[in-house]
């Protein structure tokens, strides 16, 4: 089985690093200072599951170079997907899927318009992790998980072969009954830790414990929700408490990815998160003022790291 990794930041440095020290097929799809610390020094990643170190990893600059593989699997940013469903055509042939593992909502539907239904797979991962520096990662928080299915939700071998994959490798790995309510459940979580801890630029120990704070983090939920019943996605009210319940229990310094790209004055996932429930909702005739107060917040801030404003 060949798999191929697309971006090797902090998703896609542990779980197919995960993959690769397991003894996986696995290439990197890297780029710039990445792919030289790859190619010079290895990856390195730090874990609280424990750390380990590939003193070598095959990696390549152009998905040409590697050809067709049976899996890709997609670490980039969430807004960079519909980019890359174009350039990983080389890598995609009759039997190829393509597993996205982005925050978000839109990215299967992205990739499908691009490569065709037929060679996209649903996925989510859960991981605290960031990137020290090229090729170096950290695992901070948060029991590493990759959820995946089919789109029509049908069992297939793919999928369990894949599932199979990372529990070879230490990963806690399910396949899921119906991926889109997944995806959906993720989102439910990230887009409102990410705007939140964003506008308050605090982490979620912070946060969560501050009533007016936790307030915002209901109303997105609650939000989020909503659109997602409007888009004939099974999520039920109650799932705002248990994810609150689940933002209770993970450690007082984590930090979203979305967060700390804005902090860092980095382009963020902003539109694929927040900004997409208040888009989303928008279409579907579904009020969000909390959400679309936290985005038009956020965008400034965004759109600078973008380079389209200065200030």
């Amino acid at each position: 089985m060949r798999i191929a990794v697309f971006g090797v930041g902090s998703v896609g440095g542990y779980f197919g690093g995960r993959l690769a020290a397991a003894g996986e097929n696995v290439t990197f799809i890297a780029r710039g200072d990445t792919l030289r610390a790859l190619r010079a020094t290895g990856l390195k990643v730090e874990s609280i599951r424990g750390d380990f170190l590939l003193d070598k990893v095959q990696v390549e600059e152009a998905p040409a170079r590697v050809g067709e593989v049976d899996y890709v699997i997609l670490g980039v940013k969430a807004w960079q997907v519909p980019e890359i469903a174009r350039v990983v055509k080389p890598m995609v042939g009759e039997a190829t899927c393509v597993l996205p593992l982005q925050n978000g909502v839109e990215a299967p539907d992205q990739l499908a318009a691009e490569l065709g239904v037929e060679h996209v797979l649903g996925g989510l991962c859960q991981i605290s992790a960031m990137v020290v520096s090229p090729g170096h990662i950290r695992h901070v928080g948060i029991d590493p998980l990759v959820v995946l299915g089919e789109l029509d939700n049908r069992p297939s071998q793919r999928v369990e072969c894949l599932v199979q994959a990372f529990q070879r490798s230490e990963v806690r790995a399910e396949a899921s009954a119906d991926i889109r309510l997944a995806i959906w459940e993720k989102f439910l979580f990230i887009a409102a830790i990410g705007g939140v801890g964003a506008v308050t630029r605090s982490p979620v120990g912070v946060f969560r414990s501050v009533p007016q704070t936790r307030r915002m983090l209901e109303e997105v939920m609650a939000e989020t929700v909503a659109v997602a019943q409007a888009k004939g996605i099974g999520l039920m009210a109650e799932a705002v408490r248990s994810k609150l319940a689940f933002i209770d229990s993970i450690s007082p310094q984590v930090i979203a990815s979305m967060q700390r790209d804005i902090q860092a004055e980095q382009p963020s996932e902003l539109e694929s998160l927040v900004g997409a429930v208040a888009r989303l909702g928008c279409d579907l005739g579904v009020s969000t003022p909390a959400s679309a107060q936290l985005y038009a917040s956020l965008l400034p801030q965004e759109l600078r790291a973008r380079g389209e404003l200065t200030f």
